[in-house]
């Protein structure tokens, strides 16, 4: 019996032919979102970006390949691993990590957000970094006092957690309340930014 070895293409190799594929999709216009998983001391989160900005932001208790699918069906089934496109976010999460940070500068698409929620999103950009805000109170600044709620729904959907920052929104009597990546995640991210202001 005669055996053939076959070279194995290396993880090198299977990188470079998935960066050129994506190169090469995006130069031929025929990528619409573009995705990478970024390690954080909360776990793995998922980026994916778009033509306008980050599109999503997902957690690793959220299966990112759940999360992939809903965007092919919902948003376009032209998605590829692209680092490039995802480098400034990317860049922008590890220093908030690890506490250089503050304000996050990538352009932003909250597409996936209709309606009262996303003005919600847009004001919830306004809490700053180290502070809380009650859901209430955000009910009030977005301008509907009495839609606490809908409050809580638009942060629960939140398509780009951290970034637009809904774990910084706490109950009235100051406990942390429900998040996208879990209780614990959300106490950790209140914890860091806590110290950080120190």
């Amino acid at each position: 019996m005669t055996t053939i070895d076959v070279p194995d293409p290396g993880a090198d190799r299977l990188t470079d032919l998935r960066r050129g594929l994506a190169e090469r999709a995006d130069a031929a216009g025929l990528l619409d979102l573009a995705y990478r998983t970024v390690d954080a001391p909360i776990g793995s989160c998922l980026v994916v970006v778009g033509p306008e900005g980050l599109l999503r932001l997902a957690f690793e208790v959220e299966d990112h390949a759940s999360v992939l699918e809903d965007l092919a069906e919902v948003v376009s089934p032209r998605i590829l691993a692209d680092r490039r496109r995802t480098d400034q976010v990317a860049r922008e999460l590890d220093e908030y990590f690890a506490g250089a940070r503050r304000d996050f500068e990538v352009p932003v698409d909250l597409g996936l957000s209709r309606g009262f929620r996303r003005t919600v999103l847009d004001e919830l950009r306004n809490v700053g970094y180290g502070s809380t805000i009650s859901y209430a109170a955000l009910a009030e600044s977005a301008g509907n006092p009495k839609a606490v709620r809908v409050v809580g729904s638009a942060c629960a959907s939140n398509p780009v957690p951290i970034v637009v920052p809904c774990h910084r929104v706490v109950r009235s009597d100051g406990t942390t309340g429900a998040y996208r990546g879990g209780s614990e995640a959300k106490v950790a991210l209140l914890a860091m930014e806590a110290d950080a202001s120190r």
